[in-house]
């Protein structure tokens, strides 16, 4: 029997009945598929149980060495610096963690997907290939029969023909995913076509994208015709495309989804043995017995691109981790791809899908490494193969002369044609170290055929002057240097490879000669004519620049100019006989003298992209390749032609030649930035040494020359140096191996990046006139020479530093400096500055003539002694007298007093020339220049330091006058310090600084006018004047919770009135200080939200309809404001209470005043200083207030209500006085804990606001109604007091004791009111009331202390120990030791008596203590020893067990612990550690995701992907902004491990991205890990984090980040 396809037929007949039997996949098909289709063939392939033969396997130890891990989208990635043999050999997580690696320089990356751990492969590393878990050695095959399956399983047509006994009519409509309609346009599509709602819409187009295609319908075919119908008809409406629908029978959809399956088990049975991944390899790569049918893998690649998404990633990963972990096998499929590689790509390009899930993606894998890369070349011609792909695909843009012209071009196949460029550079990243005849034959034809495409790029996109009239189009230019980027290092490899091997250098030099002597680019029109110039002639062809075409892109010109610089000195003299240097030159001239025109705007009327064109030529992304070659091919030009002839040639082409040769004179500014910028050829062609073969430097050298002008402009970050330097072929730069010579690192501090600045001994090293400075750069870095000069006491003299010698072929180049042209050159130009003939000359032209002076004089010292004399014999020509006669001129030109250092300092280097003094002349040149004399710079020395000295005595004199206005201003911080009198007189009395009590301080009360940041009109604070506003912010917090993730209940039902200790959500006001009219307020808002309505084109900054404006001085985002309300100070008089407290009498309380039927049992404890009249109790309310005042009071209480409790506004509602005490409370609280109130600095940037707020909230009680006061005041001593505790009052453990006395306080004016009379309590009844409450409700907080402490045993000693212990057994069972009881006492209670003091400094006015527990004591009026309060009120004692003081389960303890961040690993490689091993709780694939990490909290998220979302509030919202609304209420803080960056969030439509708190080696934060260097945490930049959140500003600082960044469409927060 045949089991093979008895199997097959098994399989065609149970596959229909297990998939795609309904409309939606249901969880039994991957059971019923386990039992009935997997296992089954799992007997076929072993022959036995599967988990036996599997356990053999294993037991046998037949594992591979290599990892060969795939990488999924996301996934980070590590690459090795120091050991990878290139930047794209990447280890997994795991095998970094586990190799030699970590400890050198690495890089980390996200993966796109699709590649695999290199881990094991030899090819990849130079040291340390294998980790500790792959370093196994060889492995064995095991031997085991093959098992044949039909590629037709894995390989299908979409509609293949049923088979006969298809009985089902069952179809559906299949939609697949591309990438030319948006999330929304499918969305829209699918809801019309199959009427679906916007969830399933969503939910459809999510897998779409997800796995490459989605059944939409199930039904008859003529149902689905229909809706495959719509679909295309409502997608051609937004979309010139429609969308791609298909219709499939269930039969061949169940086939497909069951090969989808079945490709992932294969990956997990060839995971699990080396013989059966080879055998699978085997069977992949045999021949078809049918005849002309391919391999199943070249079937399996040639299919690709008409595959979907999902099964594209299936296939991709089978040859990964099949064919690419065998070598031979590697091999055998690399020669495969390399046969179908041309078909390939065609599909590539015309699919739309991205390269990461195409088989051509592959290629990495494969050309990269070093000796498959060689037999590629050898057997398959691959460079060949590769370039003639480009050739073909481009060759629709080549015109009549065989040139690439891209108008009109398609930006997106053309982008994917690039990509093919990068498979070159892989094959070409490692160059051969032996070279075989059979490579040389094979590189070369690919050298030749490469050769061929530049020559069709080279003089492409010619452009030509406009004259008269402006271009009308510009046009396109970006197409050709796309290229030419792609190119630049593809043309270093080639270089490279050419250099290694001499024959193939001298084969290859005469390619490309022979190349280049066939281009007909921009030829010659006119005959050779002959120029006369200072006795010289000149026989050439003339060419006009400005009026005949020219292009920038000449590749093999540039290419020619390094084959040149890489010969040795017997292949270039052989070859010099043949070469026309002359024409090697012209074309690499006329290019500069193109940029040259450009910046003398003279191709104006040609638009921008000629601009962008010459920009890019210059620019360190394409100058390597451009501008420096042709600098270059001109350095060899002018080594090998005569030196007058080449002067005179430049003159030509620059169009100069007749205004120096004086047959023509013109006034045309342009002229003379053409002489400048000709003259700075000039010195670029002599002085620019710093290459490899012009000189004796090394790469080294360049890289170090070029730091050292960089950081003479400025001071850079390590990125910005990184950027502004090329990069090889491996992406570096060599900048870490010469940074540590030049520059010295100055670390970030707690925001921006470190800098990197120039030694000063490498200052001596800058030029001016360096060739890749551009015009910007260059006044920059001048100015700052020049100004570093200035402050040293020097001349602002900047001479040129010596250049190092020539090499020996490009010695001659020197002759220049003696050419009679050149020296004439510079004698018309100085001669007509001497003449200030001021249309003809310019300061710059001066400039640029004395360099060449300078490196004439220093060249010769740097030669020989025979050539110096040769040049001392030559500057006493006449040409050298009247250069140094004009130069001495020179000096006293006023339009040259910018340049009178620099021709001061070139006239002291020449005179030793004229005077014959050599033993001058070396101190001069070999030492920097002295001062014109000694007196001179000590003079200017002296006058340097008087200035400096008159400088700083300004400076303490307006620091001393601050200081004596800031104590003026504030004489209650200073109100304490004693004053000494005259001698012998006793100090004055010290003030007691108590704010509670009979014995209160006496507040000193300024006068306070203030000015409105609006209208700047000053106004003095008073109740019944127009109020005056502080703007301020309410916002709901959890900053002080000690139950993360606890809400309120629902708001309708919830009472306020008691704050639970936990301060689970609170409600935090506050204020950035800056005060306004109430009227001037609200004609801003007014027009803030006009303004803000007008805007529908931008995504509005700020909530209107919640009342959001920006202050409009700082620009802080608001959402209220606090009327500022004048402290009463409420006199005493201490002999007043003296003299009442001798009166006193057993009369009732003032609370049985107002509450006769209830007689308090703590009479003579609360309120128990009875008086002999009413009229020491009641006074009539003397205090009222303007309408203004009491409109704003509304306003700010439902702000506070609305907000804090998510309510619609309702200043009717009883619970609005409650939030106005609560927030209060919260605010001191969260002032407090934040450790502001320690630090006098920063408590009086708050101080203003806590006291608004505070005296807002007393004034609440005005605004409410007196019996809701006085119901919310008993309510609130109910709690306190056992007989009034009503059974709805909470235990005394479940209330929040300073919330409760801010309330108390706040509210028991209101007992004091009649029906009839407005009454207040006099002075001395509310100190007394502030003595009692705080003493009451401190008891009550000791007592919660103390029952929250852990118990400990030892010795009691002292006082306050036994008080503590009596205290304690008085109300619990415990064992404790008094000492420990009284020590947690004083540690537990510290917290709620600095909030205390702040609250009554602000209510009283009363200056602060110093934050120690013995003088916030005296400030309260409370003993030292806190358990003499419960000693004096031993009746209080005695009734505390009949208060609530059941033990609930959960209740903080004291002090509450003070909510950090949570703590971050050092390494953030441990991060994404963490973020690798990280699984969706949702979901079951293994897709990428975007682990974010909650810095609340520490929970893991799973963010902006649809498994994770949730309901709230009635909308679909992302994990993140679901969790912070539980764990921040609604304000977030997330680390996006992935992408190193932080998300600050603040409700669900309001969010923005923040700097992590993680810098490299170099101070500087990574983004999206774009550079990749390792990250450790920075404590500072952390800490800011934390201040920012513990300080309420996170919700500014979105704002702000908003402001900067406002884009037109807003990114979807709440999908987060």
């Amino acid at each position: 029997m045949d089991c093979g396809r008895e199997l097959l037929r098994y399989l065609a007949e149970q596959v229909p009945r297990i998939y795609c039997l309904e409309a939606e996949p249901c969880p039994q098909e991957e059971e019923l598929a386990l039992s009935l289709l997997l296992q089954p063939l799992e007997y076929f392939l072993f022959g036995e149980d599967p988990h036996v033969s599997l356990e053999k396997l294993q037991q046998s130890g037949a594992s591979s060495q290599l990892c060969g891990r795939v990488f999924k989208e996301g996934e980070t990635t590590y690459s090795c610096r120091d050991c990878a043999i290139d930047p794209t050999c990447v280890l997994c997580m795991d095998c970094f963690q586990n190799s030699i690696h970590k400890g050198h320089r690495y890089k980390m990356h996200t993966s796109s997907g699709g590649g695999f751990c290199d881990c094991g492969d030899l090819e990849a590393w130079k040291t340390g290939p294998c980790c500790i878990k792959h370093d196994q050695g060889s492995t064995s095959a095991l031997k085991l029969v093959g098992v044949i399956m039909s590629a037709d399983m894995l390989v299908w047509e979409e509609n293949d023909i049923l088979p006969a006994d298809v009985k089902e009519d069952t179809y559906y409509c299949v939609l697949y995913n591309d990438e030319h309609h948006s999330y929304d346009h499918v969305i829209y599509t699918l809801r019309r076509a199959v009427s679906c709602s916007h969830k399933e819409a969503n939910t459809h187009t999510s897998l779409i994208d997800k796995e490459g295609r989605r059944a939409v319908k199930r039904g008859t075919y003529e149902s689905c015709q229909q809706a495959k119908r719509l679909i295309q008809e409502n997608s051609e409406q937004i979309s010139l495309q429609p969308l791609r629908v298909e219709i499939l029978h269930s039969a061949v959809m169940a086939h497909q989804s069951f090969s989808m399956r079945l490709g992932t088990w294969f990956q997990q049975i060839i995971s699990s043995s080396v013989g059966l991944r080879q055998v699978f390899c085997q069977v992949a790569l045999e021949p078809s017995p049918t005849a002309g049918r391919a391999s199943l893998i070249s079937r399996l690649m040639l299919h690709d691109a008409k595959l979907y998404k999902g099964a594209r990633k299936i296939i991709h990963e089978l040859i990964v981790c099949s064919l690419l972990m065998e070598t031979e096998y590697k091999r055998l499929f690399a020669i495969e791809f390399t046969k179908h590689y041309k078909q390939l790509q065609k599909d590539f390009i015309s699919d739309d899908h991205e390269r990461s899930i195409s088989v051509t993606a592959l290629s990495v894998q494969i050309f990269t490494v070093p000796t498959l890369a060689r037999q590629l070349i050898e057997e398959g011609n691959v460079i060949k193969v590769i370039i003639d792909t480009v050739m073909e695909m481009l060759s629709e843009h080549l015109d009549n002369n065989n040139r690439f012209h891209f108008q009109g071009y398609n930006s997106d196949k053309f982008f994917r044609i690039q990509v093919i460029f990068h498979d070159l550079r892989y094959i070409l990243i490692s160059k051969p170290m032996i070279w075989t005849n059979k490579l040389r034959t094979q590189f070369l034809e690919g050298f030749r055929t490469f050769l061929g495409m530049l020559a069709c790029m080279q003089g492409m996109e010619e452009v030509k002057r406009q004259f008269g009239q402006h271009i009308e189009v510009e046009p396109e230019w970006e197409a050709g240097f796309s290229i030419q980027m792609q190119l630049r290092h593809i043309l270093s490899m080639f270089q490279d490879w050419c250099a290694s091997d001499e024959e193939v250098l001298l084969r290859a030099f005469k390619e490309c000669h022979s190349t280049l002597m066939s281009c007909c680019n921009q030829p010659f029109h006119g005959e050779a004519t002959d120029s006369y110039m200072c006795k010289h002639i000149l026989h050439a062809r003339p060419y006009r620049v400005s009026q005949e075409p020219v292009t920038v892109h000449l590749p093999v010109s540039r290419l020619l100019a390094e084959l040149v610089l890489l010969h040795n000195k017997a292949l270039f003299f052989a070859l010099q006989a043949h070469c026309d240097f002359a024409y090697f030159a012209e074309h690499p001239l006329r290019c500069l003298v193109l940029a040259a025109q450009v910046s003398a705007e003279m191709w104006r009327r040609n638009g921008l992209s000629l601009v962008s064109q010459v920009y890019y030529y210059q620019d360190v992304k394409c100058r390597d390749e451009m501008f420096d070659k042709d600098i270059i091919m001109l350095q060899i030009a002018a080594s090998k032609i005569d030196p007058n002839d080449f002067v005179m040639l430049v003159l030509q082409r620059f169009e100069l030649f007749e205004v120096f040769n004086g047959s023509c004179s013109t006034k045309d500014q342009q002229w003379n930035r053409l002489t400048e910028e000709m003259l700075h050829l000039f010195i670029i062609i002599i002085g620019e040494r710093y290459i490899p073969g012009i000189s004796g430097v090394t790469k080294e050298d360049m890289t170090m020359r070029e730091v050292i002008h960089l950081l003479c402009i400025e001071p850079m970050a390590h990125s910005s140096l990184v950027k502004a330097l090329p990069e090889n072929e491996s992406r570096e730069t060599g900048l870490e191996n010469v940074i540590s010579t030049v520059a010295t690192f100055k670390k970030p501090g707690v925001s921006g990046h470190g800098l990197y600045e120039v030694k000063k001994e490498c200052l001596q090293e800058f030029n001016p006139f360096f060739y890749h400075y551009s015009k910007s750069q260059r006044s920059k870095a001048e100015d700052a020479q020049k100004k570093r000069k200035a402050q040293e006491g020097c001349d602002k003299a900047l001479p040129p530093p010596v250049p190092p010698p020539f090499s020996q072929a490009f010695s001659s180049i020197v002759q220049l400096l003696r050419c009679d042209v050149l020296l004439h050159v510079l004698r018309q130009v100085l001669q007509k500055a001497v003449e200030d003939t001021t249309t003809q000359w310019t300061e710059a032209m001066v400039q640029r003539v004395k360099p060449p002076h300078c490196f004439y004089i220093l060249v010769s010292v740097r030669s020989s002694l025979d050539l110096v004399s040769f040049f001392l014999l030559d500057i006493g020509s006449e040409h050298g007298k009247s250069l140094f006669d004009f130069l001495s001129k020179l000096k006293g030109l006023p339009s040259l007093e910018a340049q009178k250092d620099m021709i001061q300092w070139t006239l002291q280097v020449e005179t030793p020339f004229h005077l014959w003094k050599w033993d001058v002349l070396s101190s001069l040149i070999l030492k920097p220049p002295l001062p014109q004399n000694i007196q001179d710079k000590e003079k200017a020395e002296r006058k340097r330091k008087a200035e400096a000295a008159k400088h700083r005595q300004k400076i303490m004199a307006q620091m001393s006058a601050m200081q004596k206005n800031f104590i003026e201003t504030h004489k209650m911080l200073y109100e304490n310090v004693p004053e000494s009198g005259a001698q012998g007189e006793p100090s004055a009395p010290m003030v007691r600084r108590v704010a509670v009590g009979p014995r209160r301080g006496v507040a000193l009360i300024e006068r306070e006018v203030l000015t409105c940041i609006l209208c700047q009109e000053e106004q003095e604070v008073k109740a019944r004047a127009p109020a005056m506003v502080l703007t301020a912010c309410v916002q709901r917090s959890t900053v002080l919770t000690q139950c993360r993730g606890k809400g309120l209940p629902k708001a309708e039902t919830y009472n306020p009135l008691f704050m639970h200790p936990d301060l689970a959500v609170g409600t935090h006001t506050g204020s950035c200080g800056h005060v306004m009219h109430a009227s001037c307020w609200q004609k801003y808002f007014e027009a803030v939200q006009n303004t803000s309505r007008s805007r529908l084109h931008a995504e509005p900054i700020i909530d209107l309809e919640n009342g959001e404006y920006m202050c409009p001085l700082c620009k802080s985002l608001c959402n209220t404001v606090v009327p500022l309300i004048p402290l009463d100070p409420l006199p005493l008089h201490f002999h007043s209470v003296n003299k009442s407290e001798e009166e006193i009498t057993d009369i009732s309380p003032i609370l049985a005043l107002r509450h006769r039927e209830c007689r308090h049992p703590f009479g003579d404890f609360f309120l128990a200083d009875p008086w002999r009249s009413v009229r020491h109790c009641f006074l009539p309310n003397s205090k009222k207030f303007s309408d203004s005042i009491g409109n704003m009071l509304t306003v700010c209480a439902t702000t506070v209500y609305r907000v804090g409790l998510k309510v619609p506004p309702n200043e009717l509602d009883s619970r609005v006085p409650i939030m106005s005490w609560n927030t209060c409370a919260f605010t001191i609280q969260a002032v407090e804990t934040d450790g502001l109130c320690s630090n006098l600095a920063m408590f009086l940037i708050q101080l203003a606001g806590l006291k608004a707020v505070v005296q807002f909230s007393a004034a609440q009680r005005r605004k409410s109604s007196q019996a809701v006061i006085q119901n919310h005041f008993m309510g609130m001593l109910g709690a306190l007091i056992p007989h009034m505790n009503d059974e709805d009052s909470p235990s005394v453990l479940e209330i929040d004791c300073f919330h409760l006395l801010v309330g108390l306080v706040l509210a028991i004016p209101a007992l004091y009111q009649e029906e009839t009379v407005d009454l207040e309590p006099s002075a001395i009844s509310t100190a007394y009331n502030h003595l009692y409450l705080l003493h009451l409700v401190t008891m009550a907080h000791i007592l919660q202390v103390m029952l929250s402490f852990q118990e400990l045993t030892g010795e009691d000693k002292g006082e306050d120990a036994r008080l503590a212990l009596e205290l304690l057994k008085s109300v619990a069972q415990t064992d404790a030791p008094g000492w420990y009881v009284a020590d947690q006492v004083r540690r537990g209670i510290a917290p709620f008596l600095r909030c205390a003091a702040l609250f009554f400094n602000c209510l009283t006015g009363i200056s602060p203590p110093e934050d120690q527990l013995e003088a916030l004591c005296s400030y309260l009026a409370l003993p030292s020893n806190l358990f003499s309060l419960f000693e004096a009120h031993k009746e209080v004692v005695s009734q505390l067990g009949q208060l609530k003081t059941y033990w609930v389960l959960l209740f903080p303890r004291y002090p509450r612990k003070q909510n950090r961040l949570i703590d971050l690993p050092e390494d953030y490689s441990t991060l994404l550690n963490q973020a690798c091993h990280f699984q969706c709780p949702k979901a079951s694939d293994d897709e990428r995701k975007h682990p974010t990490l909650c810095l609340f909290c520490g929970a893991m998220l799973c963010s902006q992907s649809t498994c994770c979302q949730e309901q709230l509030d009635g909308a679909e919202v992302g994990a993140c902004t679901a969790h912070a609304a539980s764990c921040g209420a609604g304000v977030g803080m997330f680390l996006r491990i992935r992408e190193c960056e932080v998300v600050l969030m603040a409700s669900k439509t309001r969010g923005s991205t923040y700097h992590a708190p993680y810098l490299d080696d170099y101070g500087e934060t990574d983004p999206q890990l774009g550079r990749g260097n390792p990250l450790h945490l920075s404590p500072e930049r952390y800490r800011k984090l934390h201040q920012l959140w513990q300080q309420h500003c996170i919700l500014e600082e979105i704002v702000r980040s908003q402001e900067v960044v406002n884009v037109m469409f807003a990114f979807e927060w709440q999908m987060l």
